[in-house]
């Protein structure tokens, strides 16, 4: 089964106070490429994610968005700003100190302070063991976008290899034919060579010498046969149709395939000297471009 390297997916969840929504896209690229875009202050959980997409997908440029944003319908997690409380405690010994003012702020007081308790607004201010619920929820909606994008790239991987064999079918039929037209090159090419030589014969310019057009056609037929390339081609059209039904990835053997069946059909090219011969390499070559561009999606 053959997989396009386009695809989307995208899943949602809501934890710590936060809506949090996360999107995989991947387009055609010659490797695996990821590029990871969340909030700062989750760029720690950035290498483990990347590496689940990199043990799911294979070849792609994979672009991941994590987006966040406050839940309005849930308050979040109020928790101490120490940063404030010392400040506080700081600016009281010294009032103490330099104005000989006396007592000390009782928890009520600071309490009451501004900025001494805080919403939870990013992973600076979430308690150290919350830190692993996060990555294990993160986790668990990649997983999810993962399999919504595979899905869909599974589901492109279909019609690209029932378009690629429908083509395929096109080349062996254009095959077959070339390989019925093959023995007649020569034997056409003789026909007009003894017409040739037979008028310039009866016009007098020199004498018919069988043996020299022996030799001339058999040194023609060497040189025409193409009958090499014609076995090559049959074997790569059967190569291919083994790829499309594999699970494994598949896109740069495929492309390696087409470029030797358009050396091959550049061969044939420059040795049949037979117009019918030509008119199927020249479809060979517009099918073999189209089968190319197809296959470039091809994971």
């Amino acid at each position: 089964m053959s997989f396009s390297m386009t695809g989307y997916g995208q899943s949602a969840f809501q934890f710590g106070g936060y809506k949090v929504q996360l999107e995989i896209k991947s387009v055609n690229h010659r490797y695996c490429e990821v590029m990871m875009r969340m909030p700062k202050e989750w760029t720690c959980y950035e290498d483990g994610l990347r590496k689940m997409v990199q043990s799911r997908l294979k070849r792609g440029r994979i672009d991941v968005y994590v987006m966040k944003e406050k839940d309005e319908d849930q308050a979040l997690p109020a928790v101490l700003n120490e940063q404030a409380v010392r400040a506080y405690l700081q600016a009281a010994e010294q009032l103490e100190s330099r104005f000989g003012m006396q007592g000390k702020p009782s928890i009520m007081d600071m309490l009451a302070l501004p900025d001494v308790m805080v919403h939870s607004d990013g992973m600076n201010f979430i308690p150290e063991e919350d830190k692993d619920e996060w990555e294990r929820v993160l986790q668990q909606s990649l997983e999810e976008a993962l399999s919504s994008l595979e899905q869909m790239r599974a589901r492109e991987g279909l019609h690209l290899a029932s378009d690629l064999e429908r083509r395929l079918s096109r080349l062996e039929s254009l095959h077959a034919e070339m390989f019925a037209l093959a023995p007649t090159v020569v034997s056409d090419y003789r026909n007009k060579l003894r017409q040739r030589l037979t008028e310039m014969q009866e016009e007098g310019s020199f004498p018919f010498d069988e043996h020299k057009l022996g030799m001339e056609i058999a040194v023609f037929a060497d040189r025409s046969n193409i009958e090499e390339e014609l076995t090559r081609l049959l074997s790569h059209f059967g190569q291919s149709r083994e790829l499309l039904k594999s699970e494994e990835p598949v896109g740069r053997k495929l492309d390696f395939l087409i470029q030797e069946m358009n050396r091959e059909v550049n061969t044939i090219g420059s040795k049949a000297n037979h117009l019918a011969l030509v008119n199927r390499v020249v479809e060979m070559k517009a099918e073999l471009e189209k089968i190319r561009e197809q296959a470039a999606n091809i994971e």
